[in-house]
Order: structure tokens, then C-alpha cells, then sequence
């Protein structure tokens, strides 16, 4: 990098998208491998737990090492139904397998800045979480709402910052950030869950409870997607939509569409950068 294009801070803003937020990891993957310097970094929801890892000193290959040991069982250990009162899951085990691989840090602790996104249910206001447990923060901007339990913070009860702001790049202007590199997974409405590939209405399985709720989630996080991405300087867009939203062993695959997506807007994103 030359001492020109160093003088601008770098931000990565990850977006929300379920088991599609693996991608992430194969585009840090080739930032790595390009030399492309990483100053800060936003996430919400998947993109938050994947921030939330990087900026804490994992890298790619640690990450990918991590994601791809998780299959069907280990999905399924994860899982702790309880009476619905604000969830079907109380949460508890997925914010202990956090705390198993964030190492309980606090966001002060990072080698990076890093922020994450939540939405609180009450008002319907972005909370932007970047003090305290990084457990704590990434559990509440990954609260799918009625599938998960609501979560608790500073008074305020909080779920999936992707109704909100799906990709986080405003938040990136408000830290610091004066190139903001996006990664947008959620797909577009047209976009089928089950294949990516518009097939026609006839053919679409009928869905689950989960994948109802995930599914307006994601219809609801596509309408904020469009403005979320104001200021990104160059976008990038892994093709995960045939990637189904609970298909958390899918990693392998997800990861690859993110290398193939970065690679390609590396040029762009060196241009830009002008090294």
C-alpha cells in the first residue's frame, strides 16, 4: 500500500444473512490475500458474529477452519426451545458457543474498532453496540426475532439489527471510515430462499415456522438493504441465495461465493484505493 492510499481508514461493513453470513469469511479471506488493509469493521447479525471473530484476532483460515467443522448436529445441539414468551429458543446455548470461540473479550479488548447493530423492539430505533461484552452485543444483533429470546441491554430489549440496517456502513461513517468496503448477502425479494434461481412460484416448497420468520425478516431487511448501502464505495454481492437461511453447514460453499465475489471487485477496490 502506498503511503497515499494509507492515509485513508479502511471500514468493512458485514451484513445481516443468517447462514449466508459465511460468505464473509471467504471475502476477508481474499482482503487478506491482496493486502488490503482492514482499519475497522461494523456487523450486524451474522455479520456481527464474523466482524465481531476477525476484529478479535482470528483470521481467514481460522475462521473458515471453525465454520466448516459445524454440521446438522452441531446446528442442533445448538438449540434450547423454551415456553414462547419473547422466543422459541431461549438462546442460552448458541450465547454459550459465542463465549466458546469469542473468548469473552470486551469490545475495548479488540485489535480493531468494531461495532454491532441491533434493533430495539420498543422503539424501533438502531442501537449501535460498541462498549461492554462482545458476546452480549453480537447475541442481540443476531436475536431473530420470535425464533430467539429478546435480549436485554442497558434497559432496552433488543433483536436483529438487519430490520433496521442490514449493512452497517453508516455506521462506519459515524466511526471513522473514510473507504467503506460493503458485503451484502441478504437477497433481493425476487430471489427464492430454496435456489436463487427465480424459480417459478408453483415449484417453492412450502416453508417452516423458522424459515416464515426469517423469510420477512429478509423481505423487511431488503427494503432497508437499498439505503443501508448509501456511502459503501464499492459493494460486494456473494451469490448465497440458493443458500437456504438455516443451512449453517453449508460453510464450505458460502465461503467460496465470497472469494469469487471478492475477487472480482479487488481491481475496483485497488483503483479506489489508488494502489
Amino acid at each position: 500500500m502506498s503511503a497515499k492510499s494509507r492515509k485513508k481508514k479502511v471500514g468493512l461493513a458485514l451484513s445481516s444473512g443468517a447462514a449466508r453470513g459465511w460468505a464473509h469469511i471467504g471475502v476477508l479471506g481474499v482482503l487478506e490475500k491482496e493486502d488490503i488493509p482492514i482499519d475497522m469493521i461494523a456487523g450486524t447479525s451474522a455479520g456481527a458474529l464474523i466482524g465481531a471473530l476477525y476484529a478479535g484476532g482470528k483470521d481467514a483460515d481460522q475462521l473458515k477452519k471453525l465454520t466448516m467443522a459445524i454440521d446438522r448436529k452441531t446446528v442442533a445441539s445448538l438449540t434450547d426451545p423454551t415456553l414462547p414468551k419473547t422466543g422459541f429458543f431461549e438462546g442460552k446455548k448458541i450465547k454459550d458457543w459465542m463465549r466458546s470461540i469469542i473468548d469473552k473479550v470486551e469490545f475495548r479488548d479488540l485489535r480493531m474498532p468494531f461495532a454491532c447493530v441491533a434493533t430495539d423492539i420498543q422503539t424501533g430505533e438502531e442501537v449501535v453496540i460498541k462498549q461492554g461484552s462482545v458476546v452480549e452485543g453480537v447475541r442481540a444483533s443476531s436475536s431473530a426475532p420470535v425464533i430467539f429470546s429478546i435480549v436485554k441491554w442497558q434497559g432496552r430489549y433488543l433483536v436483529d439489527g438487519g430490520l433496521v440496517n442490514p449493512v452497517p456502513v453508516s455506521v462506519l461513517k459515524d466511526m471513522g471510515a473514510d473507504f467503506i468496503i460493503a458485503v451484502n448477502v441478504v437477497p433481493s425479494v425476487s430471489d427464492r430462499v430454496n435456489g436463487g434461481n427465480k424459480e417459478p412460484i408453483e415449484d417453492f416448497k412450502e416453508p417452516n415456522i423458522f424459515s416464515i420468520i426469517l423469510r420477512a425478516i429478509c423481505i423487511a431487511g431488503y427494503q432497508a438493504v437499498q439505503t443501508s448501502l448509501n456511502g459503501a464505495d464499492v459493494v460486494i454481492k456473494p451469490q448465497v441465495a440458493h443458500i437456504g437461511f438455516v443451512d449453517m453447514h453449508r460453510a464450505r460453499e458460502c465461503i467460496k461465493q465470497g472469494e469469487l465475489a471478492a475477487a472480482a471487485s479487488i481491481r475496483e477496490i485497488k483503483r479506489q484505493l489508488g494502489t
